[in-house]
């Protein structure tokens, strides 16, 4: 993911889009604009975007029609900034019902346009790290409940294997989930110090890793008199440490 967005500007006003993607390219962005919404939603089809800063009046957005296809054209959690030298009570009213970050009436101060695009860059990525975090946590989850199954069959040697390789893959799963939290806290606080990042004890996330953590332990715990394998001993003292690892975050 680039932390620094990717931008699809449609206006039918050339001197503002082309001066304005240029300046939002400087600002480190990359940027892609086109002059109407036929072209816009051909972009939106093709390419992958975080933010969309659309004009309202332009050639094919009857009604705000380009911002109400989003959800059907894109992935969740597109931003949105609307900019029009148009404005109406009207509008106004309709863009505080569809997914909008800002609403900016031109001419449109590029100061307070940076500040709402690094707000909405802000959002999506916001957005997409909760999305992979509760990714990782169902599929951690599938994967218990897979080890539940290899349990209740009884079967020593499937089980034997399958854990091992199941706790070797969880172990890298609980790292990443871990990595995934400590991002949602940069993007929310927007601090990169390591000890605001890690005032997390009572993040339910977090509480749900170490509930996972806790369930796998006291299963090799009641499995080892049964399963008798260095390995797997192993894997468990590396559990408790993570464990332990994770109280201190």
């Amino acid at each position: 993911m680039n932390q620094n967005g990717r931008i699809l500007l449609a206006d039918d006003e050339s001197t503002f889009c082309d001066s304005t993607g240029e300046l939002l390219r400087r600002e480190g962005y990359n940027c892609d604009c086109v002059s109407d919404a036929y072209n816009a939603i051909t972009y939106l089809k093709k390419n992958s975007y975080d933010l969309l800063i659309t004009d309202i009046k332009m050639p094919g957005n009857p009604e705000l029609e380009l911002i109400r296809e989003l959800p059907r054209l894109t992935k969740e959690g597109i931003q949105v900034i609307i900019v029009t030298a148009y404005p109406s009570a009207k509008s106004a009213i309709e863009a505080v019902h569809l997914p909008v970050t800002a609403y900016m009436v031109k001419p449109v101060d590029f100061e307070e346009l940076k500040k709402n695009v690094a707000e909405a860059i802000r959002q999506k990525n916001l957005f997409h790290t909760i999305s992979q975090t509760k990714e990782r946590l169902e599929l951690w989850k599938k994967q218990m409940d897979g080890l539940e199954e290899l349990l209740q069959k009884k079967d020593k040697q499937t089980f034997t294997t399958s854990i091992k390789n199941f706790l070797e893959l969880t172990l890298g799963n609980i790292n990443a989930s871990f990595i995934d939290l400590r991002n949602i806290t940069k993007i929310i606080t927007n601090d990169k110090n390591e000890t605001a990042i890690c005032n997390l004890v009572n993040c339910p996330k977090l509480k749900t890793l170490n509930e996972g953590l806790s369930e796998t332990i006291k299963t090799l715990e009641l499995t080892k008199s049964s399963f008798k394998s260095k390995e797997l001993g192993q894997l468990r003292i590396r559990l408790e440490q993570l464990m332990k690892n994770t109280k201190n975050i």
